[in-house]
């Protein structure tokens, strides 16, 4: 797990942190390393054991109602006290409540931020989490296309030119999602899952050769896109090679490795008549299937084999040659 800066919790806006700068500017470039958040509690009544380094500190109703209670010089000895213990990320004071003086004061003479936000503590708390879990974890670029196809994240892989967003585009009209086509930015969860996301910059456009770019957002409507999807099938799209031999079966599992995940991992040859977008679709059902425990190569060839163990055994011995 890896780190990234505070000023990355101001210029989000995916999750709604709703964050602004209270105090303590030049603390920014401070790291965060942990997605778990902390409220400090007893750390404000000097019993700062376990705060952890290089968390956000939230501080909600409680902790601004406690401060409050406190003489002005003691609310400074148990700030200074919460500050110089541990060198924690940031603070950050819910529900809009006015920050105290004294916290102010402490943060901006240590470089420390101080934000705040409309939120709840406990909304915020989750919102924040689940922006850290995600900017923490392993992270890459595919060039490729991410689709939402039946509900299966589908990443079509390929050669510059081949066709992927050609067919995305058929995919589109078929009434499937478009999530990143070009670059598609993956992260790792925790889980062991792969989640991927549009570049946003170029988020929910296309290129398309003798068109040129093309908003999917505008041309068929939010219903056409969505924001990110987890990767659980990755297509290879490659040129149609008459000495290759192709699976024809089904029967072995291939895999793809994305950050140390392996995803199932399919082969279509390209050439003039295949209608690649129905191939795909049948791809994203059979997944499914599999999904389901119905692997439908596998059944046949169960039933194959014991057809063929049946029909040995009927056969009548006269038959047999010396």
């Amino acid at each position: 797990m890896g780190s990234i800066k505070i000023s990355r919790l101001l210029e989000e806006r995916d999750f709604g942190l709703q964050l602004t700068l209270v105090a303590g500017a030049e603390g920014l470039d401070r790291l965060i390393s942990s997605p778990r958040i902390q409220k400090p509690g007893l750390a404000l009544a000097g019993f700062t054991e376990h705060l952890h380094p290089e968390r956000v500190q939230v501080f909600g109703n409680t902790e601004v109602s406690y401060l409050e209670t406190l003489a002005l010089g003691e609310q400074r000895a148990a700030l200074q006290k919460l500050l110089s213990d541990t060198e924690i990320a940031c603070v950050v004071v819910t529900k809009d409540l006015p920050a105290p003086p004294p916290l102010v004061e402490a943060c901006q003479k240590a470089g420390l931020p101080l934000m705040k936000t409309p939120l709840m503590s406990s909304t915020f708390i989750e919102k924040v989490s689940a922006f850290l879990e995600e900017a923490l974890t392993d992270a890459a670029s595919l060039h490729g296309v991410l689709m939402d196809v039946f509900g299966i994240g589908i990443l079509l892989l390929g050669k510059s030119g081949i066709g992927k967003s050609e067919i995305a585009l058929d995919l589109i009209m078929r009434g499937h999602r478009l999530v990143a086509d070009d670059i598609v930015e993956v992260t790792k969860r925790r889980e062991g899952t792969v989640h991927g996301v549009g570049n946003p910059i170029i988020k929910h456009h296309m290129e398309i050769r003798g068109l040129g770019i093309i908003n999917i957002k505008d041309l068929f409507g939010v219903a056409a896109v969505r924001d990110r999807k987890k990767v659980e099938l990755v297509i290879e799209l490659v040129e149609w090679d008459p000495e290759q031999e192709y699976d024809r079966l089904g029967l072995k599992d291939r895999f793809f490795s994305v950050l140390g995940v392996d995803l199932p991992l399919s082969t279509l040859p390209v050439r003039p008549g295949r209608n690649l977008t129905t191939l795909i679709e049948v791809a994203s059902r059979n997944h499914l299937l599999k999904l389901q425990g119905h692997h439908s190569a596998r059944d046949f060839a169960e039933r194959l084999n014991r057809a063929i163990a049946a029909g040995a055994m009927r056969r009548p011995l006269g038959d047999e040659v010396e």
